[in-house]
């Protein structure tokens, strides 16, 4: 797209070139052939128009297209989950072995703890070794009941399940259902007598992101069988930039409500469209960063960092504070993978910020006195050489530390320089 934007004005052949570059990496991304397809006739008619054959930016105006395309493609708005006027809210989790459905289920639980609801896990996986043990375990670690009957029926489980919640004042069931390797017959019949029994306010199917061009047909088979209400994609971080979520959302018709961001009980996310077209070209995804933020700091500390930003009155003992805050957010390689674009894709730039260089940094600033924290300049060979031995860390640790504060504050005076117009820009 970056050579459109040097363009005064587009040709068709220009347009067709650049389509051809959008189809190639929407296939390397494994979309689905003919979502693909759709898409480029659709974005080739809407570019070719002619409101953009005589923009004095053409290029950008085209990229603006693509961008619109893919959000709509995907489903334009997130789609939150159904809540029962009269509790419980049943949830019914389906999918096959391997999409981490029941990791799903204990992560959907933790959010919704956190959201005020009083939650009951319920395991029906009777055939998986250990598929009760590991419900089990993640429960626990959400902070949420289990329910289970050992190997028993799973639609006799559900009917006691839900009496159950109602005698324990339970607002939402999460059924954790059987997966098996592939679909077959006699997994949707227990699933669909699963379905009638308990007549779930929302069927939900996990879905691997990973699995490319299969999780398509997944989704597709799952959907004619039991007319599923919405998609839960997994392991929506790292290198996955989202190509299955196109086709599963353009072929099901049906939404992706939730995307699990990685491996901790917290890493679930709301599915915004935008965003993941932000994440498909290759733009920063600033707002889920920002999302992240506010549930790591509360608003006093958010004003109370807004106003040193602008004061340039940053300390090492605020820059202690951001890595307990840092960890929070969660995976600091995700963030800043999503940060990439802003930065040129020069995340390096940073260092390293994973746990173990989190932990050390912190080290390194608590085997400081309060007096060197608040006042860096301070800090001259013996001093630095009493406070690697404290820590643990070596002298060149400590000097690397302190690069990266110093760069940081010149960071904020920059910000300072750009007063709140450019902060409100840069935001």
């Amino acid at each position: 797209m970056s050579k459109l934007t040097r363009s005064g004005k587009l040709t068709e052949v220009e347009i067709k070139t650049a389509m051809r570059e959008v189809r190639v990496a929407l296939l390397e991304a494994d979309v689905n052939f003919l979502v693909v397809k759709e898409f480029v006739k659709r974005v080739s008619e809407l570019a070719t128009g002619d409101a953009v054959m005589q923009s004095l930016t053409p290029g950008q105006h085209v990229i603006k297209i693509v961008h619109e395309e893919l959000t709509k493609l995907l489903g334009e708005v997130n789609e939150k989950l159904t809540v029962s006027s009269k509790p419980p809210t049943i949830y019914m989790m389906v999918g096959l072995q391997g999409a981490g459905k029941t990791t799903f289920c204990g992560k959907l639980a933790h959010m919704l703890k956190g959201q005020g609801k009083r939650v009951l896990l319920v395991a029906c996986d009777i055939y998986r070794p250990a598929a009760i043990q590991q419900l089990k375990v993640v429960g626990k670690t959400a902070g949420v009941e289990v329910y289970e009957e050992g190997q028993k029926n799973p639609v006799q489980i559900v009917k006691n399940a839900i009496k159950h919640a109602a005698k324990a004042n339970l607002d939402t069931i999460i059924i954790d259902t059987a997966g098996r390797l592939h679909i077959n017959n006699e997994l949707m019949h227990e699933l669909t007598e699963i379905k009638v029994l308990a007549q779930p306010h929302e069927i939900l199917l996990t879905v691997d992101a990973m699995t490319g061009q299969d999780a398509v047909n997944v989704a597709t088979e799952f959907n004619q069988r039991l007319d599923i209400t919405g998609i839960l994609l997994t392991k929506l971080d790292g290198d996955t930039r989202g190509g299955a979520a196109l086709s599963i959302r353009q072929v099901t018709g049906k939404p992706i409500k939730f995307s699990g961001i990685g491996e901790k009980i917290g890493d679930i996310e709301p599915f915004h469209p935008d965003r993941i077209a932000n994440r498909i070209l290759g733009m920063a995804d600033v707002l889920t960063i920002i999302d992240k933020a506010k549930d790591a700091l509360s608003e006093s500390e958010m004003k109370a960092m807004e106003q040193k930003m602008l004061k340039a009155s940053f300390t090492l003992e605020d820059f202690l504070a951001q890595f307990d805050n840092m960890k929070k957010m969660g995976n600091m390689d995700d963030i800043l993978a999503q940060l990439g674009p802003l930065m040129g894709g020069n995340t390096k730039a940073l260092g390293k910020i994973d746990d173990a260089t989190l932990a050390r940094n912190k080290a390194i600033i608590q085997s400081m006195t309060v007096k060197e924290r608040r006042n860096p300049d301070l800090l001259k060979a013996s001093r630095k050489q009493r406070i690697a031995a404290g820590s643990g860390t070596t002298i060149q640790e400590v000097n690397a530390l302190l690069k990266q504060f110093e760069q940081s504050k010149v960071m904020m005076k920059n910000l300072k320089n750009m007063g709140k117009r450019g902060m409100r820009g840069l935001m």
